[in-house]
């Protein structure tokens, strides 16, 4: 990269030792980047809430959070900046361990000026400068994901948007039924991949004996009925976006599997001895608790830290109750569209209740409940009796509760709703979550969870 071309790019160098900071500074502004200086973690977050930059040179070793936290935060909110780090421990397991976390290199102290800019123009190659970047459209994907007055809901979005912009492998976190496919489809849009295929890979409902063969494709003869050659779904992904649902269920030889593609970035179809090379980004998206579960072991601690180079922990409805209306009010419109009704209104009483209550199937659960009650509706007022929801005068909402008594309130309301829909189903379950608005899988976790029997005594 010439010198001309580098005054594009700022690098935010990070470093307790003013001594280093200097030889930093010195270096960057010689070769003529537009340099800034931190020296804490701490003063480095706080610089770049208030202005973009393209590269971070972070030590490791300072007080405070340190390179590592540091680090976890750019990947959090600014994936799309990439992070050298510096450390005096020049071993081969620190390098391999900063690289998986999501550091872009790594380079031991003292360390070589010359080498520290190649590795930047590398990494910056190609790229546009950040602070050339347009600025985010209010009619684009983010659009898709209504709402956004609720405080949680506004800072969801901004996250989201800063992950999307990047090319990092994303973990998509929620409750059944908080739209995590469709956050996805976000990511995708807004990514530089968006030109590319979005694939979707369920991997709950999808058998085990043939999700391998599914992700990974097969040839001609490699098993009975294997007819003719098969490109698997990773390979389709290819230039694209890779949504791996539900992905808390694959088996453990499925894991060690995704953990190799992961880290070569080829596949090799069931069958084949050839490697094929794959470039997408892998976003993975579940209900489940990944940490329990590599805690138990269950789930591969290695794979986990692969897939969540970014996090994004989608709110569930009752988090963001300044939203509801809003909701309501598209379903409502939507609703009245495809059943060939006139426009409806929402009551104020109905919009006081959806408020109070809980939701435990979340924002597909108003939608259904919605849809429902669109059906039985006697005229263009959608009033609280419309609501296809049980007990909706039960005060379930948290922010009526003392805080101390909130977390368990919410569960013993969850407990008590499923608990009413397999009433009213005569326990048959599929028809419970789909009263619920939840998924079969979790009404199966739930009841699970809760110890709920088969058959109420």
């Amino acid at each position: 990269m010439e010198q001309n071309e580098r005054k594009q790019y700022t690098i935010l160098a990070v470093d307790d030792d003013p001594n280093i900071l200097q030889v930093l500074e010195a270096r960057l502004v010689a070769a003529g980047y537009h340099t800034r200086l931190a020296g804490s973690a701490e003063d480095a977050l706080a610089s770049l809430a208030g202005e973009p930059v393209d590269c971070i040179v972070s030590d490791v070793k300072m007080p405070g959070m340190g390179g590592a936290g540091l680090l976890k935060e750019v990947l959090a909110n600014w994936s799309e900046v990439r992070v050298i780090l510096l450390t005096a421990y020049g071993s081969i397991p620190d390098a391999v361990a900063s690289i998986r976390t999501g550091a872009a290199d790594y380079l031991t102290k003292p360390f070589d000026g010359r080498q520290l800019v190649a590795k930047i123009d590398s990494i910056l190659a190609g790229r546009a400068p950040a602070r050339t970047k347009a600025p985010p459209s209010k009619n684009g994907p983010l659009a898709m994901l209504w709402g956004g007055k609720s405080p949680v809901m506004r800072e969801f979005l901004d996250r989201l948007e800063r992950v999307a912009h990047g090319d990092v492998n994303v973990l998509v976190t929620g409750e059944s039924g908080t739209g995590k496919e469709l956050v996805a489809r976000i990511l995708h849009q807004l990514s530089p991949r968006a030109k590319g295929p979005f694939v979707i890979v369920d991997c709950g409902s999808t058998p085990a004996t043939l999700l391998e063969s599914e992700l990974f494709g097969h040839v001609k003869g490699s098993f009975t009925h294997a007819l003719k050659d098969k490109k698997g779904l990773i390979e389709e992904a290819d230039g694209g976006t890779l949504l791996l649902d539900e992905i808390g269920n694959i088996s453990p030889e499925m894991q060690t599997r995704l953990l190799r593609f992961l880290q070569e970035r080829t596949i090799r179809r069931i069958g084949d001895t050839k490697e094929i090379p794959v470039s997408c980004r892998v976003v993975a998206a579940t209900n489940a608790d990944l940490p329990s579960m590599v805690r138990k072991g269950s789930f591969r601690e290695d794979l986990y830290f692969r897939l969540k180079v970014a996090t994004l922990s989608v709110p569930p409805l009752r988090e963001r109750t300044e939203d509801i209306q809003v909701l309501a009010e598209r379903f409502l419109d939507e609703a009245c569209k495809s059943q060939n009704r006139p426009a409806m209104t929402l009551a104020a009483e109905t919009v006081k209740r959806m408020t109070g209550y809980l939701w435990p199937g979340n924002v597909r659960e108003l939608k259904n409940a919605i849809e429902a009650g669109v059906v039985f509706a006697r005229d263009d007022v959608f009033r609280p009796g419309d609501l296809a929801l049980e007990n909706l005068d039960e005060p379930l909402s948290p922010g009526a509760l003392p805080r101390e008594e909130q977390s368990l309130s919410l569960e013993e309301s969850e407990h008590q709703a499923i608990l009413r829909a397999l009433k009213k189903t005569g326990w048959v379950k599929k028809a419970a979550a789909d009263l619920l608005g939840i998924s079969r899988r979790a009404i199966h976790y739930k009841i699970k969870k809760y110890g709920i029997p088969d058959r109420e005594e």
